[in-house]
């Protein structure tokens, strides 16, 4: 079976958050497997670095018309890890100061969409499944189900479409559905939604399966509280949905390779090298040097959807305890200055670093006690799931991927702290809690193995994709 995943970004050539990490690690797995071809194919950004497109070679190029528009197209490609990743240069569309954001970001991706149909057309890449996500390829999928219904090569080529985050949605003015989109006004309804064009939604209508990241959240997708409008969509189309949780990449996520971290460690020494990453942690931001102060983090982005107000709320009443606490993270201005304000009245204990930093989310992830997620809405998550490889034991809401992957101590196969509803309080209790437990080492410490052993590896997420494909197949 040949798979095509289409899709904004992919670790390690272009990523910017979730979606990046998931497609670098789920088309790997499933090409892992006796009988699967996979291949990825994502814009040609500017901010592919050197080392890759160094590795690229040209496979084709040629023009296609997107309305009224002929438009270049090269395709270069990389072979790495058992998997195609295929690349769209045009560097009108794509060589940009940043991947997304842009005034005209509609016109780039139905172009990088309508490049993906030429890709299967030409035969470079001719899939049995092809695989897009969130509402960047949602035109692939809807070219593929519309436009190309009837194409003698493509009308077998199934679609499947996974939701990521239905926050963002691809929402534009009807006024430009024929001339930036290049559909004619027959297929309005497919794309209608509130009165403006929404991408997502009509691939949702359009797809063939529809899967989300995690189980919790397809069936909260059915609630107006979590799917931002598109609930009855969802529940119509609900029939053909699954939600699938992600794993994540073990090998870039591990304690024991040395990337990263200056003391590796692994489930049965973690006592001595967390202190010791500690140690270093404090040294390197300028906290007090005890290893046995218990230290809580947050690595996340500062907006209202990762709970950050249940944070501001109870912070300063947290600080009051024996412990230190490392918040890393950009996002909205009012929260990066009420956080840095916070840290900056417990000097002596705290600190907000401002910025994203994958070597230093490492550190702390080494380096801490707790992991401090209290989402108000969280797809699937992965920083928990990174958090229980590393021995930090997390304290999440009982949401989305959340729900999924954390087990409330107390429980069978415990790996954290989990409370209900949306309160600052709850979350302030269930911290204590864990700083409470966190005196009791022995029952601490066979917490935190727990949750180091915790599969959350690709391969258990990878077969449900492969019972998937093979369904529809």
């Amino acid at each position: 079976m040949k798979i095509l995943y289409v899709t904004s970004e992919v670790t390690p050539f272009a990523a910017s958050g979730g979606l990046g990490d998931v497609l670098g690690a789920l088309p790997r797995t499933v090409a892992e497997r006796d009988g699967y071809e996979c291949a990825v194919i994502l814009p040609l950004y500017s901010q592919i670095k050197p080392e890759y497109r160094q590795m690229m070679k040209k496979v084709d190029e040629f023009y296609f018309y997107l309305g009224y528009r002929s438009l270049y197209c090269g395709i270069w490609q990389i072979e790495k890890d058992g998997v195609t990743y295929f690349f769209v240069d045009n560097e009108y569309y794509f060589k940009r100061d940043k991947m997304y954001g842009q005034y005209d970001d509609g016109e780039r991706f139905a172009y990088f969409s309508r490049a993906v149909i030429e890709v299967m057309a030409r035969e470079i890449f001719l899939p049995d499944i092809m695989h897009a996500n969130d509402w960047q390829s949602a035109c692939a999928v809807e070219y593929l189900k519309l436009k190309y219904a009837s194409h003698p090569k493509l009308s077998a080529v199934k679609a499947v479409y996974t939701i990521h985050n239905i926050e963002y949605q691809g929402k534009y003015d009807m006024a430009i559905l024929e001339n930036v989109f290049d559909f004619d006004y027959s297929f309005k309804n497919v794309f209608e939604f509130d009165g403006c064009i929404n991408l997502m939604k009509a691939a949702i209508v359009s797809c063939d399966v529809l899967t989300t990241v995690s189980p919790n959240y397809a069936k909260e997708l059915r609630e107006p509280f979590f799917a931002f409008g598109l609930h009855n969509i969802i529940r119509e189309n609900s029939y053909k949905m699954c939600g699938i949780i992600n794993g994540i990449d073990t090998v870039y996520f591990s304690p024991e390779n040395g990337d990263d971290i200056e003391y590796t460690y692994n489930a049965d020494t973690f006592i001595e090298g967390k202190a010791k990453n500690k140690l270093a942690l404090q040294r390197e931001l300028g906290l007090e040097e005890n290893a046995d102060i218990p230290m809580a983090v947050m690595i996340t982005r500062l907006t209202a959807g990762k709970g950050i107000d249940l944070v501001i709320h109870i912070l300063d009443e947290l600080l009051e305890q024996n412990m230190q606490f490392v918040m890393l993270g950009t996002g909205e201005y009012s929260y990066e200055e009420i956080l840095s304000r916070i840290c900056e009245r417990h000097r002596d204990k705290a600190r907000a670093l401002i910025k994203f930093d994958r070597v230093i989310s490492k550190h702390m992830y080494a380096a801490a006690d707790i992991f401090i997620m209290p989402s108000k809405s969280e797809p699937c998550g992965l920083a928990q799931m990174t958090a229980c490889r590393y021995g930090t034991i997390p304290v999440v809401r009982a949401v989305g991927g959340l729900a999924d992957s954390i087990v409330n101590y107390g429980l069978d196969g415990s790996n954290g702290f989990v409370f209900a509803n949306f309160n600052a309080h709850e979350l302030l209790f269930r911290i204590k809690d864990a700083l409470s437990l966190y005196g009791v080492k022995e029952e601490w410490n066979a917490l935190v193995k727990r949750a180091m052993t915790t599969d959350f590896t690709w391969e258990k997420s990878a077969q449900k994709y492969i019972e998937m494909y093979e369904k529809i197949n």
